[in-house]
């Protein structure tokens, strides 16, 4: 008999840059704890009692050093992902993630830090939908090219 898996709540964030709808650029952050290139959004887990939104604004505040950011869009379904076995070892007793999608643009005020109390990430940049794509981590690609294939068909990239 096989075990059920466990999934960690998370929130993830595709953050636009303050000059959308203008330009569409995206934000990718490079992990800190990786060695080689491993772009991807900022995510994290969801707090007992707390709801996704609450989740996106606490994480970003947390990982960029910014929760000055406007939803436009979340994606209307939770995607689910196991560990491979190396992270898996860090987030027992998870077995994986279950992640909720937000699109949301940064307010021209909001300014990014990556040297916040715990630091996530070495470097962040902006790129087009087809750079994303390219640039982010090769583990994360297939759910990535899903939610921006569905914020694109919405209209909103």
């Amino acid at each position: 008999m096989s075990r059920k898996l466990k999934y960690r709540p998370n929130v993830a964030a595709v953050i636009l840059s303050s000059k959308y709808p203008v330009a569409s650029e995206i934000l990718v952050a490079n992990r800190i704890d990786i060695r080689e290139d491993a772009w991807q959004f900022p995510q994290g887990g969801i707090d007992e009692g707390e709801d996704p939104e609450e989740a996106l604004f606490r994480e970003l505040k947390e990982e960029i050093g910014t929760d000055e950011v406007s939803i436009i869009a979340e994606y209307p379904e939770w995607i689910s992902y196991e560990f491979l076995n190396k992270h898996a070892q860090k987030k027992y007793p998870y077995d994986g993630q279950t992640q909720k999608y937000f699109l949301v643009k940064l307010k021209p005020t909001a300014k990014i830090q990556l040297k916040t109390q715990i630091p996530e990430f070495t470097d962040y940049k902006f790129l087009t939908y087809e750079e994303t794509l390219q640039a982010i981590s090769p583990i994360k690609r297939p759910i990535y090219r899903k939610v921006l294939q569905y914020f694109k068909k919405e209209g909103y990239l």
